[in-house]
């Protein structure tokens, strides 16, 4: 185990024998704490953009154990597996190990952006392991075809954006990938004071190419479930819904709607914040996903 700074240890954790797969964690807080999973977007991203606010709930006030983990393929974890092995499924199986490795018991589970998806998959997969679940920054439903349209400044900077590059070559790599992610700044960061942090953020994250492969190759399977707010709302669990107003990824519009699907459930809405909400908004962001872990 390797000391990233003192509150922040990292290691390898065994998941998969076969094929083999070991995840790269990095725990932040008091080890007898509450467990908070985090589970990172991207997919080919790491879980470094998301560190902070977050590892101030492992701090003196929060009292979290907080657990970051680079999905299969991602980061520091086991990459370069066969394009079969990159599923939402497996990459939940992996998660679902990694808490059994961990004795984590009943955990709290926050999932951002694709991770969000992940972590609705998680919480159908083993329901009684899940306290309370976080889905920022992602949906339960599918974007409609023209969610912007009525949003003229949205849909200029939506209209501004090239292509994807990695979708335009039979073979993504982690540059493409990367660069990618610096072009969309504008999309990501609403306020504009925010994205040089994003920038910096950006230098940081170990990006790869193994879940893009897959897609291009047409081996990834869709990872948003079918009726997944009436099949959250049957397990009765705690829900939070944590969008920026101006996420011009997923409508803030869809949270709300999945919230009121869900008698379980309430939609935090932070204004002037886009995807990258926690950047745009880091104080209010963390205070309400600290308020909502806190019951």
């Amino acid at each position: 185990m390797t000391t990233l700074k003192p509150a922040l240890t990292r290691t390898l954790v065994q998941v998969s024998a076969d094929p083999p797969v070991r995840l790269l964690t990095a725990q932040a807080g008091d080890p007898g704490g509450r467990v908070l999973l985090v589970i990172h977007g991207g997919p080919d991203w790491d879980h470094t953009y998301l560190r902070d606010p977050l590892t101030g709930l492992g701090g003196p006030a929060g009292g979290f154990r907080v657990v970051f983990a680079d999905l299969r393929g991602c980061g520091g974890s086991t990459r370069g597996l066969p394009t079969p092995a990159y599923t939402p499924d497996a990459a939940v199986a992996d998660l679902l190990a990694l808490l059994d490795v961990l004795g984590a018991g009943q955990v709290d589970v926050l999932g951002f952006s694709y991770g969000g998806v992940l972590a609705q998959r998680l919480v159908l997969a083993a329901p009684g392991q899940v306290r309370r679940l976080v889905i920022a920054s992602s949906s339960m439903l599918p974007v409609p075809s023209g969610a912007y349209a009525d949003w003229p400044e949205a849909a200029a900077i939506l209209d501004s954006q090239p292509p994807p590059a990695w979708q335009g070559t039979p073979e993504p790599t982690p540059d493409l990938v990367r660069a990618d992610a610096v072009v969309a700044a504008s999309v990501h960061v609403w306020r504009a004071a925010g994205r040089a942090e994003y920038l910096r953020r950006m230098d940081d994250v170990r990006f790869s190419a193994d879940w893009a492969r897959a897609f291009v190759a047409g081996a990834l399977p869709p990872a948003l479930l079918d009726g997944a707010p009436a099949r959250l709302a049957a397990t009765g669990l705690p829900i939070l819904l944590l969008q920026g107003r101006q996420d011009l990824c997923f409508p803030a519009v869809l949270a709300e709607q999945a919230a009121a699907a869900i008698p379980a459930a309430r939609a935090v809405i932070l204004d002037e914040a886009g995807h990258m909400a926690h950047i745009d908004q880091p104080q209010q962001w963390l205070a309400a996903v600290a308020a909502f872990l806190s019951r």
